[in-house]
Order: C-alpha cells, then structure tokens, then sequence
C-alpha cells in the first residue's frame, strides 16, 4: 500500500513541476541569479518530499509549489516592468575593471577574491591584465570581459572581407529515417533526396546514418551507416 501511495504521489508530482516549469518559462535553463536558482531548489526539493512522504496530506506540497511558482512568475512580471525593482531583485552589474584600473571597492561589493578574478581571466583567455579594458561582474555572476583593440581576435570586417551570410542546416534523415518536417523547411521533397542520395553512389535511404542539408547552398552531406567500431582510447 506504502509503495501505491508512493508511485501515485511520484506521479502527481512530475505532473505539477512539469505545470510549473512551463509556467515559470526556460528561464530556469538560462542563467540564473541567485533567487531564482533557490527558488528552484526549493520547488524540486519540495517535489521530492511529496514523492516519497508517506504521511499527511499530499495537496500541502501541492500548494507550497503553487506559492513558490507563483512568486516566481510575480517576480519576473515586475522585474520586467520596473526597472528598480530589478535592480534591488536581481542586483546590478559591478564594474571590477576599467581603463586599465581595478576598482578594490567593487571588489569587496562584489564579494569576489582577486585570485579568483585572475583565474577567470585566464579560463577567458586573458593571462595578461593588459590586455583587458573592461571587466564587468554580471547579474548572473558571470564576468565579462571587452578586450583592448591589439587583443581582441580579427574579424572578417577589419580584415575588409565580404562574405556570404551562412545558413541552418537541417537534420534530413536520422538513422535510416526522412526527417519529413525539416526536409520540406529546406523547400525539397524525397525526390529530390533521392537524386542527392544517387550523386553520392547511395542506393538506399536506410543506408545513411546521418543526412545533413545546407540550407546556404541546398547541399546534402551524408554519413553512411557502418558496423565498424573505433577501439582507440585517445581521450584518457
């Protein structure tokens, strides 16, 4: 009977964190500031107890992670709405660097050791202060970074290069399977698979593990299907 009341309260649980989590939006899957990532914590912890509880009531949980979602969706309605109420929500970007100066109090605002600082700048590839202008803590708790001009990487613009603007490219068959959907995004049809298919010596659509349109210049690139295996182990 306990393992019943188990398996029936798991389930009514996934069903209400599924509820919340598209109500809340993919926001819980992007960056999260600090409230929100509690308040994340908090609902699926909540979620937790419902499941395995054996004793009460379980509509308490239930309506404990109405109240938190709901606060959630509050707080995003007037985060959006108000810009001083972000600020005091979700906090404020704190410039930690700039022109060539560190400011300490931001530092200490921030709550972030400089040795810690420095290993952020070498995982963004900045193992020279100089050649950093600007570093900024996000909201998120991010750093970010502008690089001065002679370090930051060359793009095609200072390099006077007119270059055609890339496309998708979409999955057109999956293991042997025509992906229908994408295939007629692309604005082609199974015939003209066929012939692709047939350019590149393939007589079979089962054949192709992976098919791949460019939708740039409506080319097909094709992974045949094989049994062979790699045995090497190079990533040890």
């Amino acid at each position: 009977m306990d393992i019943l009341k188990v398996c029936l309260s798991s389930t009514g649980s996934i069903i209400v964190l599924f509820i919340s989590t598209k109500l809340i939006g993919n926001k819980q899957m992007s960056e999260l500031n600090m409230f929100d990532y509690i308040n994340g914590i908090t609902i699926g912890s909540i979620s937790v107890e419902m499941a395995t509880s054996l004793e009460g009531d379980f509509y308490y949980p239930i309506v404990a992670m109405a109240v938190y979602t709901g606060a959630m969706l509050l707080i995003s309605y007037l985060t959006g709405k108000k810009v001083a109420i972000r600020r005091f929500l979700t906090g404020k970007s704190i410039i930690l660097m700039s022109d060539g100066k560190v400011y300490r109090e931001n530092f200490n605002t921030a709550k972030i050791d400089i040795n810690e600082f420095l290993t952020q700048c070498r995982v963004n590839g900045f193992f020279n202060l100089d050649d950093i202008d600007t570093a900024i803590l996000e909201q998120n708790g991010k750093l970010s970074f502008l690089p001065k001009v002679a370090a930051r990487p060359v793009n095609t613009k200072d390099l006077n290069l007119a270059l055609k603007q890339e496309k998708l490219s979409l999955d057109v068959i999956l293991d042997g399977n025509v992906m229908e959907d994408n295939l007629r995004q692309t604005g082609n049809d199974v015939e003209w698979l066929k012939r692709e298919l047939k350019k590149q010596k393939i007589e079979s659509i089962s054949d192709v593990f992976i098919g791949i349109c460019n939708m740039g210049n409506n080319t097909l690139s094709v992974y045949r299907r094989t049994g062979a295996s790699s045995t090497e182990d190079v990533f040890q």
